[in-house]
């Protein structure tokens, strides 16, 4: 009997600190982030051609990696297209594949600038990037210029001190993902800086200006070494089609500098494995890779008269509770979150925030939109400290959530 209580005592001890750790509290909150609702409402009722992009960046900057890619492949448009046997038995026998992280951090020992690629409705893209930081870091590189930071009349001034990302800092850094690579840099210990030429004109004058000012802060700073993580074909060097020269090959022009630069954009995903890239398709890519022949040459990624110095391979994402598999790898674990006391209508929106930022300011750390109350929540978080915010558009509550 006595053990009986005991035992009856520990489990309401136990449930007693649990219920004190989830302490729900209404709030008042307001976000920008678009439900799924809102999202497709805008695609039908929208008549501009470039609707399927907009949407694409909608979703990514919420965290929805799937119809980010699914839109994207209806703005540009897919095709089947694949290899026969002999071809990929010929790519097999010429080239072998190694570890992309490995490759480029060896790579990067002879540079002073790498310059890397991401298409804009792609968060992996940023992710890996960030896996890079902390051995570019340990390799002497201290300084990353994001094309994606706000520049001019709406630079965040404040980022490199504040420590972290708001939604000002950049319209692409509202992606967790993004603003997870600038807190990362940020803790590791680079300095941040912009080069966007914030409407100076597209085309020939934006890589002109961009290059221009990259050149500026290296030229300040003659003996450091520098990341530049850009959108799509601001990477190439050589001569592009339509620019003359890329941001990339303006930057060779006007520093004298050969940079290591990287493309991760033509052999990622699509929205079906289908609609991969042949070579991609050929592969059997189980993690981010670069192929080299036999005499340790990079397959460069090569475009007319352009190119980069190294093309990157990345496998297919796995779905984990509808949620992209490389959420809940590296230093990341995947937390449920239990939505059972959730007084509020649904659909809602659930989103992490690191405790000590501003939850009506900072870029969460991860998002998730959630269709009711039975489903499975899972975010992908860090150890640490957690404000846990959800909300339907009209009414919202926030916990705390302590990861150990």
């Amino acid at each position: 009997m006595r053990q009986t209580f005991y035992i009856l005592t520990i489990i309401l001890l136990f449930t007693s600190c649990k219920e004190e750790k989830r302490v729900i509290e209404k709030i008042d909150f307001k976000t920008d982030y678009k439900f799924y609702s809102e999202i497709e409402d805008k695609i039908a009722k929208d008549t501009v051609r470039w609707k399927h992009q907009i949407s694409a960046s909608d979703y990514a900057t919420k965290g929805d990696y799937k119809n980010a890619l699914i839109q994207w492949d209806l703005a540009m448009g897919t095709r089947e297209k694949s290899y026969s046997q002999t071809q990929i038995d010929s790519i097999n026998q010429k080239y072998s594949k190694v570890k992309a992280t490995d490759y480029i951090i060896e790579q990067s020992k002879k540079n002073q600038v790498v310059i890397i690629n991401e298409a804009h409705h792609n968060s992996f893209h940023r992710v890996f990037t960030k896996s890079l930081l902390q051995k570019l870091f340990d390799n002497g590189y201290k300084n990353l210029g994001l094309e994606a930071l706000s520049n001019g009349e709406y630079l965040d001034s404040t980022l490199n001190s504040r420590k972290y990302p708001i939604h000002k800092t950049g319209h692409y850094i509202k992606d967790p993902q993004f603003g997870d690579l600038v807190r990362e840099a940020l803790d590791i210990g680079y300095e941040l800086f912009a080069y966007e030429n914030m409407g100076k004109g597209s085309g020939k004058p934006r890589e002109i200006e961009q290059a221009k000012n990259i050149e500026k802060v290296i030229s300040s700073k003659p003996n450091e070494k520098f990341i530049i993580h850009c959108g799509f074909d601001h990477a190439l060097e050589g001569i592009h089609k339509s620019w003359e020269k890329a941001m990339a090959g303006r930057l060779t022009e006007y520093t004298e500098i050969n940079p290591l630069t990287i493309n991760q954009v033509l052999y990622s995903e699509k929205s079906k494995p289908e609609y991969n890239h042949p070579l991609l398709k050929a592969l059997d890519i189980k993690e981010s890779s670069v192929l080299i022949d036999k005499d340790n040459n990079p397959l460069k990624y090569g475009r007319g008269d352009a190119w980069t110095d190294i093309a990157v391979f990345h496998p297919n994402t796995n779905y984990i509770d509808g949620r992209p598999n490389w959420l809940f790898e590296s230093s990341n674990e995947k937390i449920s979150i239990s939505l059972n006391a959730i007084q509020i209508d649904f659909p809602v929106m659930v989103l992490a925030f690191k405790k000590g930022e501003d939850i009506n300011l900072a870029v969460p750390i991860d998002i998730t939109e959630v269709k009711n109350q039975t489903e499975n929540c899972s975010l992908g978080l860090k150890k640490g400290n957690y404000n846990i915010v959800i909300t339907n558009g009209k009414e919202s509550v926030k916990f705390e959530q302590n990861v150990k």
